[in-house]
């Protein structure tokens, strides 16, 4: 891979970015190039559709099935969806099908997705491309409402946070510390989320809408998944949980409710304050987690769930204990990444340790100068950098907002410097559009459970 910017502290990591773009000049060099189109569908008969070139079936390059099954991936999980359609080579068309089988190598992909979306999970061929080759978004505006009296509730893993707004302004916020991830009784989370709602609405004259930012997957306000709710049995939570939200505004009032991923929120708070979209947010914390804001600054519907999402090709890399697949984005962007780089760097962490406690020790090692700890953070930068010129494939990037605890600290200026090098030297047409942003006060001005708040539109009467 020449003129590749190697991570300091991993030599062999191959960058789906640089692997992609070289695949693609040898195809068009080739003359043998085919027209694939991937068309992804999800709820609403909502369809996400991305074109490429490939090697015509049957060429003797190799290469297509392996790079192709990658970023196919990288779409499913960006977008989500329960059909994956694809037109232009029988042979990726065969490889796909066997590998999202129940029993295949993507059997999570296809479980996960036909538990969210509630269909059977498919990989289809269309003969024509044409045939597929429409996209069918939802346009709807979701968020930037700032008019009226709002409730936004913020829902975290530790602490759970609520805002009264009157016309874009918090008239009342609450902060409450709470334990939902290791609590059974679906109760705990019904209760604890009524009465903060009910204690916003108390400062308000009336509830005009409520806006709710939650980590997990929401479709049509229902909760498919949702790391708070991990110790709620199957039973309790298709009986209990899957509605909640709906049920608790319905004891708040007949008003407008929306619920979206944390991550979109947190890209939609960027794109208020910094006043611009195409926006993509990406927290490095426990797991990666992703959000997106269109050049309109709406939220689209997408999954965004970039953790599941492919960025080394190298089938040597980390292997994520959840999913089974190697070279995702958990493991690079995530303290997950940090942990893994240790032991190169040659700092011992102790193995009882949590994953939060050992993010801990390098950051100290970090504030205390030592130089190894930088390749850490460094490493991740470059990392990053790549990682921003691949997912630029799949968004229209304008801003990438960093945040999370990864990036506090020394370490997020050094990876933000590292991440800028690249975009600078390999992709040097990337870095004129795309600017890399750390949380600043700019940014923090539209709080996260305001920005909930402005998620549903009020209807004109």
């Amino acid at each position: 891979m020449h003129g590749l910017i190697r991570p300091a502290l991993d030599p062999n990591f191959q960058p789906m970015a640089v692997v992609y773009r070289e695949y693609l000049k040898d195809v068009e060099k080739s003359g043998q190039a085919a027209r694939l189109v991937v068309a992804i569908e999800r709820s609403a008969g909502q369809i996400s559709v991305w074109e490429t070139k490939v090697f015509k079936d049957g060429h003797e390059d190799k290469r297509t099935i392996a790079v192709m099954d990658r970023v196919v991936k990288t779409l499913l999980w960006a977008r989500g969806g329960f059909r994956i359609k694809i037109s232009g080579h029988k042979g990726l068309y065969q490889h796909l099908k066997a590998a999202y089988a129940p029993d295949g190598a993507r059997a999570f992909d296809e479980d996960f997705m036909a538990n969210v979306y509630e269909k059977p999970f498919e990989v289809v061929y269309a003969e024509n491309p044409d045939d597929i080759a429409t996209a069918v978004e939802k346009s709807a505006s979701v968020g930037r409402h700032l008019d009226g009296c709002r409730i936004g509730f913020d829902a975290g893993g530790s602490d759970r946070k609520v805002s009264a707004v009157i016309d874009g302004e918090a008239v009342y916020s609450e902060e409450v510390v709470w334990h939902p991830k290791v609590t059974a009784d679906p109760k705990y989370h019904y209760e604890g989320i009524l009465s903060a709602m009910k204690t916003a609405a108390s400062h308000m004259p009336r509830v005009d809408a409520i806006g709710v930012s939650s980590a997990g997957v929401y479709i049509d306000n229902r909760i498919m998944v949702a790391s708070l709710f991990l110790s709620v049995n199957k039973e309790d939570f298709a009986k209990h949980v899957k509605n909640m939200y709906i049920d608790i505004a319905k004891e708040i009032g007949d008003v407008p409710l929306e619920v979206a991923n944390d991550g979109d929120v947190t890209a939609l708070a960027g794109a208020m304050s910094l006043e611009d979209g195409n926006l993509l947010g990406i927290a490095m914390g426990t797991s990666e987690a992703g959000g997106y804001v269109d050049e309109h600054m709406n939220i689209t519907g997408w999954l965004n769930e970039l953790a599941f999402a492919p960025v080394d090709f190298n089938p040597e890399a980390m292997v994520d204990e959840w999913s089974g697949d190697y070279g995702c984005g958990v493991k690079y962007f995530s303290q997950d990444g940090v942990i893994k780089l240790a032991p190169a760097a040659g700092i011992a962490l102790d193995e009882k340790a949590s994953p939060a406690e050992k993010l801990k020790v390098v950051q100290g090692e970090l504030e205390k100068g030592n130089r190894n700890a930088e390749k850490i953070f460094e490493s991740i930068g470059t990392y990053f950098g790549y990682g921003v010129a691949y997912y630029s494939l799949f968004y229209d990037i304008n801003h990438v907002l960093v945040m999370g605890r990864v990036t506090s600290g020394k370490g997020g200026s050094l990876l933000i410097k590292c991440a800028q090098e690249v975009l600078d030297k390999d992709f040097p047409e990337l870095a004129k559009k795309i600017t890399l942003h750390l949380p600043d006060e700019k940014s923090r001005r539209v709080g996260q459970s305001i920005a909930a708040a402005s998620l549903p539109e009020i209807p004109k009467k």
